[in-house]
Parts: C-alpha cells; sequence; structure tokens
C-alpha cells in the first residue's frame, strides 16, 4: 500500500506547480492573439455605437407605449 500512496503523490502537482502552470498556459495563450487593426476597431466601434442607439430606441417606444396603455386602463 505504500508503494500506492507514493506514486499517487508523484503523480499529483502541488498548489505551487498547479498556479505555474496555469500562468504559463495564459501566456501561451495570449501568444496567439491577435489585435486588430485601426480599420477593424473602427468599423467594431461604429456597430457597436450604432446597437446602443438601437437598443434605445426599442426600450423608450416600450417604455412610452407600456405608460401610455397604463394610463389608458388605470386612467
Amino acid at each position: 500500500m505504500a508503494k500506492a500512496n507514493e506514486s499517487e503523490k508523484s503523480v499529483k502537482p502541488n498548489v505551487f506547480m498547479r498556479i505555474g502552470l496555469f500562468i504559463k498556459q495564459i501566456i501561451d495563450e495570449m501568444r496567439k492573439v491577435v489585435a486588430p487593426t485601426g480599420k477593424e476597431w473602427a468599423g467594431w466601434s461604429v456597430a457597436v455605437f450604432i446597437f446602443v442607439v438601437l437598443l434605445m430606441v426599442v426600450v423608450t417606444a416600450m417604455d412610452f407605449g407600456l405608460g401610455q396603455l397604463a394610463l389608458r386602463i388605470f386612467g
């Protein structure tokens, strides 16, 4: 039974080794990241701005419409 415990300990790395492996994997993945070009950055910024404006219009219309509906129902 002593050999089973020894092999189990040798397979399982300690906390500091696991943290080090995790940080190494993060760095390896970050090296794969490709930064967007200025043109891509501007395009996505415009797209997000338009989406937010449309979402604001939808929410404002719903607020106004439901407010009018509540006024007609309750008074």
